[in-house]
């Protein structure tokens, strides 16, 4: 039985897929925007919202919690300063996952994830 035992493990390592979900973390908060499978996008939005949770808590113990995850002390600088501040009045739910379709090569099902009040640049 496996109960209680959360999240998916996307037929990898669980060094690889530690290591894939921090990479694609940091470039969603970076950027705002990415594009992925379903089941990608649906466990890295669990991990953007507990860093966006982190950076409105923004202590030194929450940060050096969000640095354990994202990769890059910038992107942990935009959170805790940036995202904090937009995200101050809402109480989670920071990302929205839009399904895309199925990808040409695979037909794997393919969704868009960004952050919800993103300044649209497209």
């Amino acid at each position: 039985m496996r109960h209680r035992k959360g999240g998916r493990k996307l037929g990898r390592t669980s060094a690889h897929r530690k290591a894939m979900l921090r990479n694609m973390v940091t470039s969603l908060l970076d950027v705002e925007r990415i594009e992925t499978t379903d089941a990608k996008a649906k466990e890295v939005r669990r991990l953007a919202e507990r860093m966006i949770t982190l950076g409105k808590r923004g202590n030194l113990h929450a940060r050096r919690q969000a640095l354990s995850v994202i990769r890059s002390r910038g992107v942990t600088a935009k959170v805790f300063d940036e995202l904090a501040t937009r995200f101050k009045d809402r109480p989670g739910g920071y990302t929205r996952i839009m399904k895309l379709g199925n990808r040409t090569g695979d037909a794997a099902p393919v969704s868009i994830i960004e952050l919800v009040d993103r300044v649209s640049a497209d």
